[in-house]
C-alpha cells in the first residue's frame, strides 16, 4: 500500500508539473493532413466519411470507418472534446492501435457509445489491463472484444453539448475521465504505444480541441 501511494502521488505531482507549453496538436484545426483514413465499405470514399469545419472534424458516422493518426505515441495526457448532433449512438477513441487496418484494429478503445463513454473495450489478441484485483486479457483472435464497464454513472451531457475526455496513459498505467468525472483506472497495459483513432459508428459526431501533452 505504501508503494501504490507513493507512486499515486508521484503520478499526481509530475502531471501537476506538466506545461500546456509541450502540448502537440494532434488536430490541427484546419484539416486531416496528421490523419490516415479507412473503411471497410468498398463503394465509399474515405474522405468524404470524415471532413473539416470551423475547426471541428465530423462525421457522418455511417458507414464504419475510422481516422488514424500518422504518428504513434506513448507515455501522454490526451485530451478530445466530442458531441453528438443527433440521437446519440455510438463512436470511440482508440489508443494505441497497432497492426493493420481493419474494422476494428489490435488497440485499446475508451467507449463513447451512448451513456457509456468511459468503458473500456480490449480489442486483438494480446490487449489486457489490470484494474482492481482483476486482469483482463483477450487470448484469442476468434473472441477478440472485450468490454470493461466503466466505474460510475454515465457523465455524459445531452446532444448538441460538447464533452470532454482526458486519457492518461503512463508507463502502462491509464486513468480516464470523462467531463472531469474519473471512469477508468488500471495497470499493466500489454498496449503502451501506437497510434490514436476516431471511429465513424452510428450517427453524426463532431470533435474539436485535439491534443496531447507528452509525459
Amino acid at each position: 500500500m505504501i508503494l501504490k501511494s507513493a507512486t499515486t502521488l508521484a503520478l499526481s505531482l509530475f502531471l501537476l508539473s506538466c506545461s500546456t507549453d509541450n502540448k502537440v496538436m494532434v488536430f490541427n484545426g484546419k484539416n486531416l493532413e496528421n490523419w490516415t483514413f479507412f473503411t471497410d465499405a468498398p463503394d465509399v470514399d474515405p474522405e468524404g466519411l470524415f471532413w473539416v469545419e470551423d475547426g471541428m472534424i465530423l462525421t457522418s458516422g455511417i458507414p464504419n470507418g475510422y481516422i488514424r493518426t500518422r504518428d504513434s505515441y506513448s507515455n501522454y495526457k490526451l485530451h478530445v472534446e466530442w458531441r453528438w448532433t443527433e440521437e446519440p449512438t455510438n463512436s470511440g477513441v482508440l489508443i494505441h492501435v497497432q497492426g493493420p487496418d481493419m474494422i476494428w484494429p489490435h488497440c485499446i478503445e475508451c467507449q463513447l457509445m451512448h451513456e457509456h463513454a468511459g468503458d473500456l473495450v480490449l480489442m486483438g489478441a494480446g490487449s489486457g489491463i489490470t484494474i482492481g484485483d482483476s486482469t483482463y486479457l483477450i487470448t484469442s483472435e476468434e473472441r477478440r472484444y472485450s468490454a470493461i464497464p466503466k466505474f460510475e454513472d454515465p457523465s455524459e451531457k445531452p446532444a448538441g453539448e460538447w464533452n470532454s475526455y482526458d486519457i492518461t496513459s503512463l508507463d502502462g498505467d491509464l486513468e480516464v475521465l470523462v467531463n472531469g468525472v474519473l471512469q477508468h483506472k488500471g495497470s499493466g497495459l500489454t498496449l503502451s504505444q501506437g497510434n490514436i483513432l476516431l471511429q465513424s459508428e452510428g450517427s453524426p459526431i463532431q470533435f474539436r480541441n485535439i491534443y496531447l501533452e507528452p509525459l
